[in-house]
């Protein structure tokens, strides 16, 4: 090998080993610079604000205390230690503590997957995933616990798809990133999920006579993370409050992040799920099956789901890099041991430079903009009259459940729907949405409500408008407040004849 073509191996080897601190450090850049978008989901407030009677009280939740309506009830914080994280940036620099935070975990997401992928395709390849899988998950990065398990997510589900590729078993040391998934965020569950189909991969492609010995080192790995994922102050009843979420049924089809996909119109998501079916056919990339149901699994997730969306734009790339790798293979570019500045060292002094060009560039940022939540959850002037006027039960919209709790109002709901219960949101949604108007007034005598604070352009304001015994005291661009008057809260005569024409 001539000195001037182990020299450009060299100079390879160093320009790959700062591409995922590159990648990190621009997807850094720019959610830090849309900020503003980050901060949008009102349970960014009660996240922020049951972290904070973490860090005030040094124990966990184990009832709620927050609403009204299920006072004393049994309920615990899955995402606890995202709780705490977020209360104690959001005390040390106000809101863009949280949007730093966020930041930092998806430039984490990108860098570790881009490293990821570079183990196996072409770098120019695997830094074109990352914008894909970056720009598909768009829609749901938000100030929230989910965003800081996605790089925990994206290096469990890498270093399980790299040991199924070595055909071997997962190391136990990596059993702590279950631990810490399990404490960060109620999704660890997908994690152990994926043990089983994953573990088919390694197994199907071993040896003949090391297959059930191979089988059952990962059987042992999948126990120890099961134990791994109960390593959180509540016990084992982190599995069952993880999966709570998924007993709602019904209610699941209301909720934003939890209905199906919706392909009315074009959407990102609609383009990979095309790209995917159109590389199949022009390249004929033939998967095994522990690949496809892989493949299938995460695609039906995302299309039931689309806060699944984010675990279909990560992890499929993961499962396909391999088979990509085979199909597309790059150039032999290691560089020899005489090499005398060695890839690792270059990038520990790039990830120092990066590091610190991003602090530097996050201080002159911050420094003449100010990061503040969307106001359409935020019903400021609506609340401080509610304060004044000192209601004893308010009857509140779904995405002002947040807010209130911030300002330590007792709620008649917000966003922890597995707490409420599948009826009574669905009740809620139905009485304050229009589709059975008549529960509106039962919901508000059987709770004993003196005032409401509903979303201005919902239809839950207009049904009060017509109800005997309520009047509508405030009214602005984000929420209506009605009182009860003191009369009797049945349907008035005009509504009636407008309820009995409809039929």
């Amino acid at each position: 090998m001539s000195l001037s073509f182990a020299n450009s191996i060299a100079v390879q080897s160093r320009a790959r080993a700062l591409v995922p601190l590159c990648v990190g450090a621009g997807a850094y850049l720019f959610f830090l610079h849309v900020g503003d978008t980050l901060l949008q989901d009102s349970d960014s407030f009660w996240q922020i604000k049951i972290g904070q009677w973490i860090l005030d009280h040094g124990a966990m939740p184990y009832t709620d205390f927050y609403s009204f309506t299920r006072t004393g009830e049994s309920w615990i914080s899955t995402s606890w230690l995202s709780q705490v994280l977020f209360a104690f940036s959001y005390a040390q620099w106000d809101w863009a503590g949280p949007v730093i935070l966020t930041a930092i975990a998806m430039a984490l997401t990108a860098a570790i997957f881009v490293h990821l992928l570079d183990a196996q395709i072409e770098a120019s390849r695997a830094v074109l995933f990352a914008l894909l899988a970056l720009l598909l998950s768009m829609h749901h990065v938000l100030a929230r616990p989910h965003i800081l398990a996605l790089p925990v997510m994206v290096a469990w589900v890498g270093l399980l798809m790299a040991a199924a590729d070595r055909r071997s078993a997962p190391s136990w040391l990596w059993l702590p990133l279950m631990a810490l998934w399990a404490n960060l965020h109620g999704g660890f569950v997908l994690g152990l999920a994926l043990i089983g189909p994953i573990s088919l991969e390694a197994v199907e492609h071993a040896e003949k006579g090391r297959r059930l010995q191979l089988f059952m080192r990962w059987v042992l790995f999948g126990v120890g993370a099961l134990i791994a994922s109960c390593c959180t102050p509540y016990g084992w009843r982190t599995l069952l409050g993880a999966t709570n979420i998924l007993s709602l049924g019904e209610l699941l089809s209301v909720i934003f992040e939890w209905m199906p996909a919706n392909f009315a119109t074009f959407t990102s998501f609609e383009g990979a799920l095309l790209g995917l079916i159109a590389l199949g056919y022009y390249r004929g990339l033939v998967l095994s099956a522990p690949r496809i149901f892989l493949i299938l699994f995460l695609t039906w997730s995302a299309l039931t789901h689309v806060r699944s969306v984010d675990a279909f734009a990560f992890l499929v790339p993961l499962v396909l890099a391999k088979p990509l790798g085979e199909m597309f293979p790059r150039a032999q570019t290691d560089a020899p041991s005489t090499d005398r500045w060695p890839a690792r060292y270059v990038a520990a002094l790039g990830a120092l430079m990066i590091v610190a060009a991003s602090w530097t560039s996050t201080m002159l940022y911050m420094g003449h903009h100010r990061f503040a939540f969307t106001m359409t959850h935020t019903p400021v002037a609506a609340v401080d009259l509610l304060e004044q006027r000192k209601p004893q039960r308010i009857f509140n919209a779904y995405q002002f459940g947040g807010y209130l709790i911030s300002r330590n109002i007792p709620v008649f709901i917000d966003g922890r729907a597995e707490l409420y219960g599948e009826k009574f949101v669905m009740d809620f949604f139905k009485a304050t949405e229009g589709k059975k108007p008549e529960l509106l007034p039962r919901l508000l005598d059987a709770y004993k409500i003196d005032a409401t604070i509903l979303v201005a352009d919902a239809p839950g304001p207009q049904i009060l408008d017509q109800l005997r015994g309520w009047k509508r005291i405030h009214t602005d661009d984000v929420a209506v407040i009605h009182v009860r008057t003191g009369a009797q809260t049945d349907v008035a005569p005009e509504a009636e004849t407008a309820k009995g024409a409809s039929k």
